[in-house]
């Protein structure tokens, strides 16, 4: 089957990136909970269950302090390895935070229960990603970094074997391709595999999603070139947006010499456990079958599907929801002008909506984003080949570029965010949930003395003999 007779390991994503994808990462921590001591018992390599969206969104729309979560599944899972998704110096962010801010989240991420750190950047600037890697390592965990995969001229497979070498002389201890839009198909993955295998000794994970509907036939070709490891999600949030099935996945390898090793029995009792709770989201809208099933956009336009929702509400909103075609004809062209960026958070938004922009204004680059500004003016770090310099003159004029590490501009932050949360602090970790999110956190340190507040009321009227009805 492959030159490399190793059982294929399982990453187990249903507690982030599936109901990320699925349920815009609105899946709370007590419904996790049930369920890791069964789940702890399959035998994955590792379950990914925080950073992502995972961390804003248990602040902003489930009440919940993402510290907590974490260390509840630390309890929990006693001997699997837990993973989280990191995205390089902008953290959990969308903008680039000093060095001691990344520094300071990554050994509280770690002391607080994560194993395998996956560090990525929207540009696959391994400059953006050195601190991290460097933390990470101080800390005793593992350091993955995630090349964000995509298309276009300057891809090639030198690109990739090169790349995957200077990973290695980083320190990481293994590489992701972050397959983020399914546009990695079958016989381009068995092709990119063997070309980071020639660059590399270290461990290849590959993780993709299902959009396009490529997803399990994209995995077997990449096991067969002798991938080490694939992302996959237990059935009931796996398909559509997410990742292929984790049982499909074990029962398409059983008995070969690749075998993952996986019980199905085990695999049923998890599957088992979520499937009502996927009923109950189709039911309260929260899942859409918009999401389930294939969209053939994705290997047409090579859009990922956030952007493609994003872009419809943009063009809705500007009651202009019939000129989609013409805006999706218009991103390719945005991206070249830019340096052909991977599309992933912030660059497919930033590409995305310049091409929104373009369309509606008649003129191209009439009007810029101010996110396209920055991108222009090197505050997102360095594209693989050169920005049209026209265009950029168009954007930003004669202004000065940044062409060092972004982050060597940027002085040390954590002072000034254990100030700002002075009066609202409780851990050490809130300064972090600050730093990341100050409006939403402060939210959040609100309502959570507030809880507390209603708690020692409730304590308070028993010890006096009252009892609630």
């Amino acid at each position: 089957m492959t030159t490399n007779a190793k059982p294929v390991k399982i990453v187990e994503t249903v507690l982030r990136d599936a109901h990320q994808s699925l349920i815009a990462t609105r899946m709370p921590t007590d419904e996790m909970l049930p369920i890791v001591e069964k789940m702890d018992q399959v035998g994955y390599h590792a379950v990914e269950c925080w950073g992502g969206a995972t961390f804003d969104s248990c602040l902003r729309f489930l009440k919940e302090d993402p510290w907590e979560r974490l260390r509840k599944l630390r309890k929990g899972f006693k001997n699997t390895k837990l993973q989280m998704l990191f995205r390089g110096q902008n953290i959990l962010g969308y903008n680039h935070y000093a060095d001691d801010v990344v520094e300071y989240f990554v050994q509280k991420s770690i002391a607080n229960g994560i194993d395998i750190i996956r560090i990525f950047d929207c540009l696959n600037d391994l400059r953006n990603l050195e601190t991290c890697v460097r933390a990470t390592k101080k800390e005793g965990g593992h350091a993955q970094i995630a090349l964000s995969y995509t298309i276009g001229d300057a891809y090639t497979e030198d690109y990739w074997m090169n790349i995957a070498g200077r990973i290695e002389d980083m320190g990481a201890d293994s590489i992701c391709i972050k397959d983020m839009a399914g546009l990695l198909v079958p016989y381009e993955a068995e092709k990119l595999v063997k070309a980071l295998k020639r660059g590399t000794n270290l461990p290849i994970d590959l993780h993709t999603h299902y959009t396009s509907g490529c997803g399990s036939m994209t995995y077997l070709k990449a096991i067969e070139a002798g991938v080490d490891i694939i992302d996959t999600a237990i059935s009931p949030f796996a398909l559509g947006t997410s990742q292929p099935a984790t049982e499909v996945m074990v029962g398409a390898l059983a008995g070969t010499e690749r075998d993952t090793g996986l019980d199905q029995a085990k695999l049923k009792e998890v599957a088992d456990y979520f499937a009502p709770y996927r009923e109950e989201c189709l039911e309260d809208g929260l899942l859409s079958t918009k999401v389930l099933g294939v969209n053939i956009r994705t290997l047409l336009y090579q859009v990922p599907g956030g952007m493609l929702s994003n872009m419809v509400s943009q063009l809705n909103e500007q009651g202009a929801g019939d000129r989609l075609t013409e805006v999706l004809e218009e991103v390719p062209r945005v991206r070249k002008d830019l340096g052909e960026p991977p599309l992933v958070t912030p660059s497919s938004q930033i590409v995305g909506t310049q091409a929104v922009m373009n369309v509606l204004f008649g003129e191209r680059y009439k009007v810029a984003s101010e996110q396209t500004k920055d991108l222009c003016r090197g505050k997102y770090g360095q594209t693989i080949v050169p920005m049209n310099e026209e265009v950029v003159k168009k954007i930003i004029g004669d202004e000065e570029r940044i062409t060092c590490r972004p982050a060597d501009l940027i002085a040390p932050q954590l002072p000034k965010f254990e100030e700002a949360v002075a009066q609202w602090k409780q851990q050490d970790e809130d300064v972090l949930s600050y730093a990341l999110f100050p409006q939403v956190a402060e939210e959040f340190f609100k309502y959570r003395l507030a809880q507390q507040e209603k708690v020692d009321l409730a304590k308070a009227d028993t010890k006096n003999g009252a009892y609630p009805a």
